[in-house]
């Protein structure tokens, strides 16, 4: 459906950091910083991005946005946010866990990452 998410970035190198671990836990190669300043990284589904917002103005958080990352398990959703944590995110919502709504039964566990931006890891439980 996405071919790319760009979130906005106030330290591009922070950032980086804190996204090549907690995406290294679900097998994303480290992103690549291209002659922009910005970085890559790149699957078979699609691109995410960090960037300085071009405007030239610091990075915010959309208030209401959320970005979800798609888990194979609840351990592998522990393990991303506990990275995250480990890597300058703070916890945020509820603490990780099973969460029912829809008809659905969900592992989440959310973060914010070090521009603020709110992101998610889910698994949809069968």
């Amino acid at each position: 459906m996405f071919s790319h998410v760009m979130l906005g970035a106030n330290d591009i190198q922070e950032s980086k950091a804190f996204y090549d671990a907690i995406l290294g836990v679900v097998g994303i190669k480290p992103g690549v910083i291209d002659e922009k300043g910005r970085c890559f990284y790149f699957t078979d589904a699609g691109i995410f991005a960090l960037s300085k917002p071009i405007d030239g103005q610091p990075a915010s958080h959309g208030n209401g946005s959320t970005i979800g990352f798609a888990m194979k398990n609840p351990e592998q959703a522990d393990a991303w946010h506990a990275a995250g944590v480990a890597n300058g995110g703070t916890t945020c919502e509820d603490p990780p866990g099973v969460r029912e709504g829809g008809g659905m039964k969900m592992y989440l566990a959310y973060l914010r990452d070090p521009s603020g931006n709110k992101i998610c890891a889910l698994h949809r439980m069968g």
